[in-house]
């Protein structure tokens, strides 16, 4: 109509590249429509990323998964390729898989945008319970393949929790294919409930998988200190508003613990920094020496 303007939808980089790995990732997407599972060459090569090897549009395999296929499969053989692709990426970018690449981390920011209260989950709570997720890297992830035998060494984390394998590979699969539909028993009951529940905390928590559950998450974590890509502070431009702390969805202290294990690399904080003071780059790229409140340069 005359004298109205369209609103322009602008789409921050994060979103763009969240939104172009999912597609890249189950980019297969004639598998949605027959219920098949894609089973050509790059089916044997890990992304960096959860994204459940079921999942009809799935190119590649989930490195979770696999590492547990190789620590508890039959030749039960030291998984070289599985954790150098995990070490590569995460020197590369660190927990900034989980922010920039993760298609399950991308469906938890949408959900969490539904207009509806938020909750912050108290410190006293809220911090040992971050302490799962490392609890189920070696627990489930590590130990269960190796100690277990039999079917009871089948991936445990993707078969009793991984909520994404639910999502992009189970509910897909028995849409499409009625066997499936009569077969599902209560361990996918479980599984759906937990997804459910998951999905549900999602609204008012922003990404409760991340901070609590996620074994990849746990696993990057530890490459956040000297990752290539790093979040900087120009303390010379920062006014101590903590609009970047209040921003962040994982709760992270920015000014105080830029490098902490629980920064997603996301640029949430950068985005809403009012001074610019805070910069995604590589860590080969040298910023200007900073000065203290001495006088000195840092």
């Amino acid at each position: 109509m005359p004298g109205m303007h369209r609103r322009r939808v602008k789409l921050r980089p994060q979103r763009v590249l969240q939104l172009a790995a999912a597609a890249l990732f189950n980019g297969y997407a004639l598998g949605f429509g027959t219920g098949r599972i894609f089973t050509g060459p790059s089916k044997g090569i890990c992304v960096p990323v959860l994204n459940c090897y079921s999942c009809p549009g799935a190119l590649g395999a989930c490195p979770i998964g696999s590492l547990q296929s190789a620590l508890g499969g039959a030749n039960r053989h030291f998984p070289f390729y599985i954790l150098g692709t995990l070490m590569l990426f995460g020197v590369l970018l660190g927990r900034g898989v989980c922010g920039l690449l993760c298609p399950f981390g991308l469906v938890q920011d949408l959900i969490h945008k539904i207009p509806l209260p938020k909750w912050t989950v108290p410190q006293k709570l809220d911090r040992p319970a971050r302490l799962l997720k490392y609890g189920v890297l070696v627990g489930m992830v590590l130990l269960a393949p190796l100690l277990a035998t039999g079917m009871a060494a089948l991936p445990a984390f993707c078969k009793y929790l991984c909520p994404a394998g639910t999502l992009e590979g189970g509910l897909p699969l028995l849409a499409t294919n009625p066997s499936l539909r009569q077969a599902a028993g209560a361990l996918f009951g479980w599984k759906l409930l937990l997804l459910l529940l998951i999905l549900a905390a999602c609204v008012f928590i922003h990404r409760p998988f991340c901070k609590y559950l996620c074994p990849l998450g746990a696993l990057y974590g530890l490459f956040n200190r000297f990752s290539f890509l790093q979040l900087r502070l120009n303390p010379e431009k920062c006014t101590g508003c903590n609009q970047c702390q209040r921003s962040c969805p994982m709760g992270v202290a920015v000014t105080a613990h830029p490098h902490s294990a629980e920064c997603i690399r996301c640029g949430t904080c950068k985005a809403a920094c009012p001074s610019g003071a805070l910069s995604l780059r590589a860590m080969a790229a040298k910023a200007p020496q900073q000065k203290q409140p001495g006088g000195q340069a840092k």
